[in-house]
C-alpha cells in the first residue's frame, strides 16, 4: 500500500511501486481528467501537481508520490471556477480538449509562482505542453486573462 493525499483526500493505493502515477490516478482512483498522451513525459497531457510543482504523471512512479500532496485538474477548484478555467472558456481555448487539463495544471503552477507573468514568461513556462489543435495563442491569452483575476 502506498499512502498519499490527492485533491485534499488521504488515499492508500495497492499497486506496484513502479506503476506510473497516471494509471493510479485514472484506473485506481477513477479520476479521469488527467490524460494519457505520450507516456514519455514529452507532451504534458498528464500534468498534475506534486507538492505544488507540475509533474508529468506518466513518468512518476507511484513510490515517488508516497507521503506527498497530489493535485489533479479535479482538485484545482472544487466548483470549476478557478480563474484559469474561466479564462479558458472566455478565450475559447478548447477545440478537441484533450490537452486542456495538462495545460491548465501547467499554467496554474506558473500563476502560483508569478501572478503577473509576461508573454515571454508564459511561453517559456508552457513550452513542452503540446496542443494538437495549435491553440497556443488562445492558451497564452487565457493565461494573461487569468493573471488579471488572480
Amino acid at each position: 500500500m502506498t499512502a498519499f493525499t490527492i485533491n485534499g483526500k488521504a488515499v492508500d493505493v495497492s499497486a506496484d511501486a513502479d506503476t506510473p502515477l497516471l494509471w493510479v490516478i485514472r484506473d485506481h482512483l477513477k479520476l479521469t481528467g488527467t490524460k494519457f498522451g505520450c507516456g514519455a513525459a514529452q507532451c504534458g497531457a498528464c500534468t498534475v501537481h506534486i507538492n505544488g510543482e507540475p509533474a508529468r504523471s506518466c513518468s512518476v512512479p507511484l513510490a515517488d508520490a508516497a507521503g506527498k500532496q497530489v493535485t489533479t485538474i479535479e482538485g484545482l477548484s472544487p466548483n470549476g471556477r478557478h480563474p484559469l478555467q474561466k479564462a479558458w472558456i472566455a478565450e475559447q481555448v478548447p477545440q478537441c480538449g484533450y490537452c486542456q487539463s495538462g495545460q491548465i495544471m501547467q499554467a496554474a503552477a506558473l500563476l502560483k509562482k508569478n501572478a503577473k507573468p509576461s508573454r515571454e514568461q508564459i511561453v517559456e513556462h508552457m513550452d513542452g505542453n503540446i496542443c494538437r489543435c495549435g491553440t497556443y495563442n488562445r492558451i497564452i491569452a487565457a493565461i494573461q486573462r487569468a493573471s488579471r483575476e488572480v
